[in-house]
């Protein structure tokens, strides 16, 4: 760890003095990538700094202490020797922490593609539910999300929908959402007052530049069509959606949102491009399966990750066996205890994985 920390603070060093370089700053794609990157390791830095000056205050108590032959000084110096002490084990534990593998994607925006799984009506209504927890949650982080693709019902569910989130670090946050979610409550079409069980699934993809998915454009089929569902007669007359199937892979998108089809076909583009990204992903997540089991919030998606119970105003979280008895706020959008405890599963993972 020492020689990596080493490594971290004469880059850190040398950033410094490159943004402060006058042809550094006239660049300003190259300042800004320089900028982010002396942020995110400041404060590695600043705590490696503080941990090399507590050895010194402590190599100073201990030489004192050697010499001094008062009760009262040396009583106070033995104290001064184990604050810090503490405060070292407390600075070395927050850097193993900031030294763990980071997820490349953390920072990127999301698609959340939703679709009602059993159930029928009621997993449609419950995707809509699903829908508008992660528009509030947005909301509450101050990121922008709108509908990218709909599929609605005509009582007011969906049967898909992609919802796209744009924020910094809107992946590390909704990552851990991709699995399969279930709902027990009464429908309102239930007479008997019994309670039904219905899913909805959640998929998670990060989006990526055009740069980090490379697809070749003859690979593409595309296809254009009339939109369906309300809109006017220009939505259901016009040739705007847009499908576009991935040869090579399968992978298909169809998006029919926009009234423009050169709008539908570059939203079908970033889609498929997370998209072939996240396969890529979960056929790596597979090889590492039997040694590496961190993985989640990307793992499978056909796990059973949540349970949301009405009558009880209960939700749990299956993977680290979390209960909350307030349903009605996490549908608010308040996801923070439920993500802050996976964030905190995950890291503890990864420290007992590389063994530090």
């Amino acid at each position: 760890m020492q020689e990596k920390l080493e490594v971290i603070e004469q880059r850190y060093s040398e950033l410094e003095q490159q943004l402060s370089d006058p042809n550094v700053m006239d660049d300003r794609d190259r300042w800004l990538k320089m900028s982010r990157e002396i942020s995110e390791i400041t404060p590695i830095v600043e705590l490696y700094r503080r941990l090399k000056e507590i050895e010194n205050e402590t190599a100073e108590a201990e030489e004192m202490l050697g010499e001094n032959t008062d009760q009262e000084m040396s009583g106070y110096l033995r104290s001064e020797i184990e604050s810090l002490q503490e405060e070292k084990e407390k600075i070395q534990s927050e850097l193993n922490e900031h030294l763990l593998p980071k997820d490349p994607y953390d920072e990127k925006n999301v698609f959340i593609e939703i679709r009602a799984g059993t159930g029928g009506d009621e997993a449609a209504l419950f995707a809509a539910d699903l829908l508008k927890m992660y528009t509030r949650f947005a909301e509450r982080k101050n990121y922008k999300a709108e509908i990218v693709e709909s599929h609605p019902t005509n009582i007011g569910g969906f049967k898909e929908v992609i919802l796209g989130v744009e924020g910094r670090g809107a992946y590390s946050y909704l990552k851990y959402e991709s699995g399969v979610h279930r709902v027990q409550r009464i429908p309102s079409t239930e007479s008997g007052g019994r309670i039904h069980t219905s899913a909805a699934t959640v998929a998670v993809l990060p989006e990526v530049e055009e740069v980090e998915v490379d697809i070749n454009p003859q690979d593409l089929r595309i296809d254009t069509f009339c939109a369906t569902g309300p809109g006017g007669q220009s939505v259901n007359t016009t040739q705007s959606a847009v499908r576009i199937t991935h040869e090579p892979s399968g992978v298909v998108v169809s998006c029919q949102d926009e009234k423009s089809q050169l709008q539908n076909k570059e939203k079908a583009l970033r889609i498929l491009r997370s998209r072939l990204l996240d396969k890529y992903i979960s056929e790596q997540t597979a090889e590492l399966a039997q040694t590496r089991k961190t993985m989640v919030g990307t793992g499978d998606r056909s796990e059973r990750i949540r349970t949301y119970n009405y009558p009880q105003n209960r939700v749990t979280d299956h993977r680290i066996n979390l209960t909350l008895h307030k349903l009605d706020l996490v549908l608010a959008g308040d996801l923070d205890d439920i993500t802050e405890e996976l964030i905190a599963n995950e890291r503890a993972e990864k420290l007992k994985e590389t063994g530090v």
